[in-house]
């Protein structure tokens, strides 16, 4: 379908219009288009843009600066928020909500919910929503839970005009089969409702120079949707290179090559003056920067959940020395290496347990300091008061240079802490901050794919495709898809021979 007949149909009079949007496809382009032109024609009402993430919030907020006094553009989670607050008595909850959600397990999902729920039993909530938003447009739409799909859609049960763009290939945060299987029945029940999905298709991120990898993305895309494989054969486009490399790492989570293999992978690296290093799991990811002698940062994208537990545990054990410092070790799991139980953390919990009474010196006392600044401020201050002098003993003494950080920057969050009376709202603070830093990788980084969804890099190297990190399932299709696609010049692929991923043929 061309673009100007997925325009042509956002700006019909349907009530509903789904738009099935591969990546680099001129999506936003297309939202923020129609937005543009439609806010204009409102008088006292609002377009309302819905978004995931407050990175995409920000970059409607660019294209549509215009008319930025008849658009209002939210994540979906600070709509549903906002609802709640509003009515917070009538769902029983307290009327700060948002430590509510803080102190709730899956509490932005349980929130959900409890809106769903009340715009089903008063309609004329959803009712006045739609009054003042008679048009709504949703950004990634494969990405909302059922319970935000319910909260979208009593708004448009109650006339307001719905927009809706997402991907199915794009579906990677929902990892449990049934889950999936429920996210697709969603999607598709729209795209029934509105009598079809619209489908990009021109590869605008590739127009300029590599139109040939554009395209075979867009191939390797319809490929892997229709249960195929990745036939990487015979000749490659311009742009693609396949580099054959077995792991040898003896761990699970490691990567180690053999010299000879390794040559290329360096060379993709050297010659790359912005670089994206893909991988499907966390201790992939901090093996290659292991691999990479540490010279490649990696790349923590917006949310900071080893920082999120840390505070949750800091609230629910306040007043409790050794649950506090088990929350700190676990932290520190999470965003370093090296500080291992055995070496650390285990000696900071028995002299908790003990009063730090026993005399110490050298390596020992250091460690059972840091173990006293915990006992004496049982709380977020005791634990930051240790992180800080962490950090110190890592730059100072020798006897701490094996501790290493990878995720410098949720380590940094972790110990502005301590700038609160309370965690829990310096953690929303810091997460503001944040959100409107808008803080992009680096010139070379190395990251998941899940958190380099919504990215793009000139180069982007994926590895392992092996059959333990690209899996023959629907959840996997989709994880290779959306690294393949984050590419915008050269796209390299490092396979394994001996044990290549099922969704490949090599």
């Amino acid at each position: 379908m061309s673009d100007q007949d997925v325009a042509n149909a956002l700006r019909s009079e349907s009530d509903l219009v789904v738009v099935e949007a591969p990546a680099g496809c001129g999506k936003t382009h297309q939202a923020a288009d129609y937005a543009r032109d439609t806010a204009g024609q409102l008088d006292r009402q609002r377009l309302l843009i819905l978004t995931h993430t407050h990175a995409a919030c920000d970059v409607f907020a660019t294209r549509t600066r215009g008319v930025s006094s008849r658009v209002e553009i939210r994540t979906l989670d600070s709509l549903i928020n906002q609802i709640a607050t509003t009515y917070h008595k009538s769902l029983g909850l307290p009327s700060d909500v948002n430590s509510w959600v803080r102190r709730t397990a899956d509490g932005h999902k349980q929130l959900a919910s409890k809106t769903a729920a009340l715009l089903k039993r008063a309609p004329m909530i959803a009712s006045s929503l739609a009054q003042r938003y008679p048009l709504t447009i949703c950004d990634e739409y494969q990405d909302s839970n059922a319970h935000q799909h319910e909260v979208v859609m009593a708004i448009h049960d109650a006339a307001s005009r719905l927009r809706i763009f997402g991907d199915p290939m794009q579906l990677i945060y929902e990892r449990a089969e049934q889950d999936r299987t429920a996210a697709i029945g969603r999607w598709n029940g729209l795209v029934r409702m509105s009598g079809g999905a619209k489908e990009l298709e021109t590869p605008h991120r590739w127009i300029d120079g590599a139109t040939e990898l554009g395209q075979w993305i867009l191939s390797a895309r319809a490929t892997l949707k229709r249960g195929g494989t990745i036939d990487l054969r015979g000749n490659l486009p311009t742009g693609l290179q396949v580099i054959r490399a077995d792991n040898d790492a003896a761990r699970h989570g490691q990567y180690q090559v053999q010299s000879e293999a390794r040559r290329p992978i360096d060379n993709v690296v050297r010659n790359s003056e912005r670089l994206l290093i893909l991988a499907t799991q966390n201790l992939t990811v901090r093996s290659l920067r292991a691999f990479f002698n540490r010279s490649i940062s990696v790349w923590e994208g917006h949310t900071r959940d080893a920082l999120d537990s840390l505070v949750a545990g800091l609230v629910a054990h306040k007043g409790d020395a050794r649950a506090s410092a088990e929350a700190m070790i676990e932290f520190l799991g999470e965003v370093a290496v090296g500080f291992s139980p055995s070496a650390y953390g285990n000696i900071i919990l028995q002299e908790i347990a003990s009063n730090c009474s026993t005399t110490r010196r050298g390596k020992p006392a250091i460690i059972q300091n840091l173990a006293r600044l915990i006992a004496n401020s049982p709380d977020h201050r005791g634990v930051t008061a240790a992180l800080k002098q962490i950090s110190q003993l890592i730059e100072t003494d020798s006897n701490f240079s094996g501790i290493k950080i990878d995720h410098p920057r949720e380590f940094r969050e972790a110990i502005k802490l301590s700038e609160f009376d309370d965690p829990e709202i310096g953690f929303a603070e810091i997460t503001r901050r944040r959100t409107f830093a808008r803080a992009m990788p680096p010139r070379k980084a190395v990251s998941t794919v899940h958190k380099a969804k919504g990215l793009d890099c000139d180069h982007v190297l994926v590895l392992p495709c092996d059959s333990q990190h690209f899996r023959d399932s629907d959840h996997h299709r989709c994880l290779l898809y959306v690294a393949l696609s984050r590419a915008r010049r050269s796209l390299t692929l490092v396979v394994s021979p001996r044990d290549p991923s099922p969704l490949i043929s090599i």
